[in-house]
């Protein structure tokens, strides 16, 4: 149990830390090292323990700044910058911050003291960021999984912290992270070795007193039914590298114009030093394609929309849902508040009975997923010619491509066959790519092509296109 006896004063009352931190991270807290490097499962509080340690930190040291960094900048406010929030709340200190999220940053009303937010997918800015009242000696990168380079990560190492600080401070970069895969730079950097300025730590949900008998009623029944899924995300063990079945993806921001265009907004799609788009998929080259996949007690409902491109042989995923106890009614809510009602959207065929249901409950054009010999296979190579773009939202799609491997042992004919586990937004994927096969991009400016025998029947019977009717 970590004993730091230290109290910190609100308007009103005292508060000890202990009861708030609880066990489990004491030399965490206390570690001043270079880099301070967290690896972690779900549940395990190092976000909401780190947040807490750094708030506490800037109070303590007067002349201390941080800067606090993501993949993608977009998803601070509902991250890193909420998780602080919270801390000051949680510390009783919240009078003494005032948060602002346009510019996004936080300032210590007594001194001046800020944090700061940054993405790596504006690397100019993120490397050009300084304080104009004492040190930006520290550095949070939170979700440092997602930072799939690491030349970017060294690019940020070389430029912040910088310079000389008094010895009342030190220099410090905290990383916090999900281990999905052990191939990440991360681990061969941080943890293969022993490095004198380094301090690597390994957590799980079990260190975490404050959660109640639902949320560990969740890890045990993980731990009897996906034991590996259990190793990773529960106990916070490295995720298995060796036969990953998709190895060509990461995660990307994008958006979508009013015209439907995607619109790129990352240095790896080409954005400008000022976070502008520069890259632009116009809407005719995009199909966009849904697929959905039941579960209910153990297994969750997944849902995933996706749009591709089939001449550059791209993928973006940029929706999904990912939850457990769906009734078909919810299943039915969710998809028209997502505003897919209307969409042709493929579900697994085993469940004909829900296909029915969702059809009667409004979700007209609900399709069941085409079976048969060797089907998963094909639909895995399919996919396997694609890069695959994740949005920074769809964390579970992100997930389950981090961690979908073959079967070590070869299955019958003697070919591969993946593991049933870590697969349910990657079985949605699938059931809705079928139909890819079937969308070929036409140049709105391009001189009409003769209509093929399928369109000339779609338009003699009155048929949409997209029905697929006519084989």
């Amino acid at each position: 149990m970590f004993l730091l006896a230290v109290r910190t004063i609100s308007k009103n009352k005292m508060i000890y830390l202990p009861d708030i931190i609880g066990g489990g991270y004491g030399e965490f807290w206390k570690d001043q090292n270079r880099y301070r490097v967290l690896k972690g499962g779900k549940g395990s509080k190092k976000s909401t323990t780190t947040a807490l340690n750094l708030i506490y930190r800037l109070m303590k040291y007067p002349d201390s700044n941080l800067l606090v960094v993501r993949a993608v900048f977009n998803t601070h406010r509902d991250s890193t910058f909420a998780q602080l929030k919270w801390a000051q709340e949680k510390l009783g200190v919240a009078h003494l911050w005032q948060n602002t999220v346009s510019p996004m940053e936080m300032t210590y009303k007594p001194t001046g003291q800020r944090i700061l937010f940054r993405g790596f997918d504006d690397v100019l800015k993120l490397a050009s960021t300084t304080v104009s009242k004492g040190y930006l000696c520290w550095v949070w990168i939170e979700e440092a999984f997602e930072i799939e380079r690491e030349t970017d990560f060294e690019k940020l190492d070389l430029s912040v912290p910088r310079g000389n600080i008094p010895p009342h401070l030190f220099k410090q970069t905290t990383l916090t992270f999900n281990p999905w895969s052990e191939a990440h730079w991360l681990k061969k950097r941080f943890f293969d070795k022993r490095q004198d300025n380094v301090n690597t730590y390994s957590t799980n949900y079990l260190c975490n007193e404050f959660l109640d008998d639902t949320d560990r009623d969740i890890f045990e029944r993980m731990r009897n039914t996906n034991y590996r899924w259990y190793a990773v995300a529960g106990l916070g063990e490295w995720g298995v590298a060796e036969g990953l079945i998709y190895e060509n993806f990461e995660m990307l921001d994008f958006g979508f114009d009013e015209k439907g265009n995607i619109h790129l907004t990352t240095a790896s799609g080409g954005a400008s030093p000022q976070g502008e788009a520069v890259d632009v998929i116009d809407n005719w080259k995009l199909r966009h394609f849904f697929g959905l996949d039941y579960g209910y007690t153990n297994d969750p409902t997944a849902f995933v929309a996706f749009a591709v491109n089939p001449t550059a042989k791209e993928i973006y995923i940029y929706d999904e849902h990912y939850e457990t106890k769906m009734l078909n009614s919810d299943i039915s809510d969710m998809i028209k508040r997502k505003g897919f009602s209307k969409e042709r959207i493929r579900a697994d065929c085993a469940e004909p009975k829900s296909n029915d249901d969702l059809r009667r409950l409004g979700i007209s054009r609900i399709m069941p997923s085409v079976k048969g010999k060797d089907s998963i296979l094909n639909g895995i190579a399919q996919i396997q010619e694609y890069k695959i773009y994740v949005h920074p939202k769809c964390k579970n799609t992100f997930a389950e491509l981090s961690s979908y491997c073959w079967k070590k042992d070869k299955g019958e004919n003697g070919l591969n066959a993946p593991e049933d586990q870590n697969n349910h937004l990657m079985d949605a994927m699938r059931y809705a790519f079928y139909d890819v096969r079937y969308f070929r991009p036409q140049d709105p400016k391009a001189p009409r092509a003769r209509p093929t025998a399928e369109q000339r029947y779609n338009k003699a019977h009155g048929l949409n296109a997209n029905d697929l009717k006519f084989r």
